[in-house]
């Protein structure tokens, strides 16, 4: 089965052997690495709390893409795409809120980080669309 792998925000049909070939998925996986160097100096009350809803959220968004590769039907794989892009919201807002809680000075580089994953996934979910009959 032919896969799709993101350019940039272009989508092109090229052949991959795993997600990791996947630029939103690397994207993703950049995301949660740069979540868990920031959430290291959140408050310890907010371990099981603010903390770990940001990290579990962040890892979701990488987890439904590699999840959402290897489903053959092109519906399921937009369903894990979709649940990845409702995970991304969900640490949007997590980040407003470490932010007014000053647990964060800035949210900047993630924030940037979160539009491009967004844009990559809108772009991925668009082009599975349109080869379903």
């Amino acid at each position: 089965m032919e896969e799709y792998r993101i350019q940039d925000t272009e989508v092109s049909r090229l052949p991959s052997k795993s997600f990791r070939d996947l630029i939103v998925w690397r994207k993703a996986h950049e995301f949660v690495l740069e979540t868990y160097k920031v959430t290291k100096d959140f408050p310890k009350e907010e371990i099981y709390g603010l903390t770990s809803q940001l990290r579990r959220s962040a890892i979701s968004v990488a987890a439904n893409i590699s999840e959402g590769y290897k489903k053959y039907g092109l519906r399921d794989k937009i369903r894990f795409f979709n649940t990845a892009e409702g995970s991304l919201e969900e640490c949007k807002y997590y980040l407003i809120l470490a932010q007014d809680l000053s647990y964060l000075e800035t949210a900047d580089k993630l924030n940037s980080q979160s539009e491009e994953i967004s844009k990559l996934l809108f772009a991925y979910i668009k082009t599975i669309r349109k080869t379903i009959p």
